[in-house]
């Protein structure tokens, strides 16, 4: 592991400066030097000074070419300064803390480097670089962080127990960090997220799935959904997925464990480059299933209508973990309610009518709901999973085929509400939405093409069955 080296920017050099005009030492401090030492690409400066960190920040404002504004949060003795060399550095006074039992809100006082570098979460963000003149640049490593990043540890700076229980959310951070970094959890600092995993419930539900959204963001999820649900945490924040876990057997019928399934499925969709609200709904593409469990001799476990119940509890479990209710919400029910739509065409003959339907139905989000079924394609027979991706490849071949000839990817009946009031002299009514769905279901099975002139027959064709003329005017046959 190679000892962290700071970046020869100019801006270190004004904060060295403006630091020993103040008689203020100051240390670029946390995650930035942690990303230095691994190679990563890192744009969060953290700058902590023995003394007042605003004073730090506008001194190295006053420098600056056009004197840098900087963002003053006061409540929080902090200081933000934008530059253009380094994005945002953020100031602060080295400080220490003391907790409450009820609330992970520190009470803070002014303190030593050291002491403000043992109230870091992990001892590999308590790593720090001098800005100070006599040793500008020397690494500062109290807690052999730079060990820990060499043996891939994730450990903290003081006892775990205290660490977790001042701060719970460290819990969830700790699980974060062993998923983006691939480390291992300190067997140690493991045990003390066991023991103290209920002072989570102190902890806004905001910040947690804020980790959350990183731990599912990180190259190889599974491996941070299994630390949440070894140490208990998961069961506590996200109990409908904990329940996912577990094979039950009568006989000798048995499902298959649909909580490593759903991970398998979520690393998957990683490895293919989907996004976050994908791989949500890689997430939550089975999450009903417990619910939807019966048990059959003839036939062993089935879990009939797990999508539609599944995305009916979508808004439901982004409101509980407050993820945003607008788009993203919709895209993900939509491929939980879908996803085995693709698969079960795999099973039978793939028809214009199946192809259309679908892509009606999925719309813009056709493409991620093929990536997230195929990503759903994880048996463990070799020869099984090769046929289904086999058969799955005529599957895309067949949507991209009838989305070229039919565009139904955007798919809008030619034939509207508006139309079909005007064509027959009806106002808004259960015989105008009727009229509507049949040209939509003619399109959809090909009996007519999406244009208004077979479109308007149809249509035409439609009313006189139910004894409308155009115009207005009914039939002889309906008022007689």
């Amino acid at each position: 592991m190679n000892t962290p080296r700071l970046p020869e920017l100019p801006i270190f050099r004004t904060i060295a400066e403006a630091a020993a005009e103040l008689n203020q030492p100051a240390y670029v401090i946390g995650g930035y030097v942690r990303d230095l030492a691994l190679g990563r690409d890192s744009k969060d400066i953290d700058v902590v000074t023995v003394g007042d960190g605003i004073a730090l920040a506008q001194a190295v404002g006053n420098r600056l070419p056009g004197r840098g504004r900087v963002q003053v949060f006061k409540n929080f003795g902090t200081a933000m300064l934008p530059t253009k060399e380094a994005g945002d550095i953020e100031f602060v006074g080295a400080r220490k803390e003391s907790y409450r039992t009820e609330s992970r809100k520190p009470d803070v006082q002014a303190g030593t480097l050291e002491e403000d570098l043992a109230r870091r979460d992990f001892t590999i963000n308590a790593l720090g670089l001098s800005l100070n003149p006599e040793n500008f640049g020397e690494l500062v490593d109290h807690y052999d962080g730079m060990k820990d990043l060499a043996g891939k540890t994730i450990r903290t700076p003081l006892g775990p127990d205290v660490t977790f229980s001042d701060d719970p959310l460290r819990m969830m951070r700790a699980v974060r960090f062993a998923a983006q970094l691939n480390f291992d959890i300190e067997p140690d600092t493991f045990d003390a997220i066991i023991r103290n995993k209920d002072r989570i419930k102190i902890v806004s539900q905001e910040r947690i799935t804020t980790e959350l959204n990183k731990i599912i963001e990180s190259p190889t999820p599974s491996y941070g959904f299994k630390l949440l649900f070894q140490t208990g945490l998961l069961q506590l924040i996200f109990p409908k997925m904990a329940l996912l876990y577990g094979v039950e057997k009568v006989g000798t019928h048995a499902h298959k464990d649909n909580f490593y399934h759903t991970l398998q499925v979520l690393d998957n969709v990683a490895a293919a480059g989907g996004d976050l609200w994908l791989r949500w709904a890689a997430v939550l593409h089975d999450i009903a299933k417990p619910a939807t469990k019966r048990y059959f001799p003839k036939v062993g476990w089935t879990f009939h209508g797990h999508e539609d119940k599944g995305a009916r509890w979508v808004p439901g479990i982004f409101t509980d973990l407050k993820l945003p209710l607008g788009e993203e919400m919709r895209m993900v029910q939509k491929l939980v309610k879908l996803h085995l739509r693709p698969i079960a065409l795999v099973k039978e003959t793939v028809t214009d009518s199946a192809v259309r339907r679908l892509l009606f139905e999925a719309g813009e989000d056709i493409d991620r709901l093929m990536l997230l079924c195929r990503a759903d394609i994880t048996s463990k027979d070799h020869t099984r999973k090769e046929r289904y991706l086999r058969n799955f490849t005529e599957v895309e071949e067949k949507l991209k085929e009838v989305e070229e000839k039919d565009h139904l990817r955007s798919f809008r009946p030619v034939i509207t509400g508006e139309i079909i009031m005007e064509t027959f002299g009806l106002k808004p009514s259960r015989a105008v939405g009727e009229l509507k769905e049949a040209v939509m279901e003619a399109i959809l099975d090909g009996i007519i093409t999406n244009e208004m002139e077979p479109a308007l027959a149809f249509l035409l064709q439609q009313g006189a069955a139910k004894g409308l003329a155009p115009g207005g005017a009914e039939t002889v046959s309906t008022q007689a």
